[in-house]
């Protein structure tokens, strides 16, 4: 006898994916605020409220980038863009 292979379908979910607008309002808030601050004191002191999974997420692309570290006492911004890249912006040609 003969036995039926099934196929599960699986459902893919789409994990909601932050917007620019988001990622670069947490970025002003972290560079504002320039310390280490918890995420939960982080999310309280957003201009708009952002959802804790989309907060994690952008969070992660931040560390990923090298702009924020994350440690088990919260979040700190450490980029500093060099002074050097920034004159090349200013005297640099534009195409």
């Amino acid at each position: 006898m003969k036995k039926e292979n099934k196929t599960s379908q699986k459902m893919v979910m789409v994990d909601h994916a932050p917007t620019l607008r988001t990622v670069l309002m947490i970025e002003k808030t972290l560079e504002k605020i320039g310390e280490l601050i918890s995420i939960a004191e982080l999310k309280r002191s957003l201009p708009r409220k952002v959802m804790h999974k989309t907060l994690l997420t952008v969070l992660d692309y931040l560390q990923w980038s090298g702009k924020i570290l994350i440690s088990t006492k919260g979040v700190v911004w450490i980029y500093s863009p060099s002074e050097q890249l920034s004159k090349l912006k200013i005297g640099g040609i534009e195409l």
